[in-house]
């Protein structure tokens, strides 16, 4: 019956997917805010498959972590890092929609500002 198939398959998607987002919540911040964990989880979910921690016990989860808090301390906090770094940060979150992002000035732009 192929209604019972396709039934069958997207319950299997959508426990997927739970499971995903329930594995993800363990490396929530405690002082991230919703928006920002939403964002931040969806960075992790989209590379996750990409980041799995092989056999012999490296860390690449660690990797996509820490790839993750770039990308988020960037995007909400303001924070610089090099330029190869943020490069492959925000590669890795193109299409990664966030709304009502904070503007930030560096310290550059304040002082060419001054010193007009």
């Amino acid at each position: 019956m192929v209604g019972g198939e396709a039934a069958a398959a997207v319950e299997e998607l959508v426990s997927g997917v739970r499971q995903a987002t329930d594995f993800a919540e363990q490396f929530r911040s405690y002082s991230e805010s919703e928006k920002q964990w939403k964002a931040r989880m969806e960075f992790i979910l989209r590379h996750l498959p990409d980041y799995r921690d092989p056999p012999d016990g490296g860390s690449r989860l660690d990797q996509l972590l820490s790839l993750s808090m770039v990308w988020a301390n960037h995007l909400f906090l303001g924070c610089s890092y090099n330029k190869d770094l943020l490069d492959k940060v925000m590669e890795m979150a193109d299409g990664i929609e966030v709304e009502d992002l904070p503007q930030f000035t560096t310290r550059n732009e304040l002082m060419k500002k001054h010193q007009s």
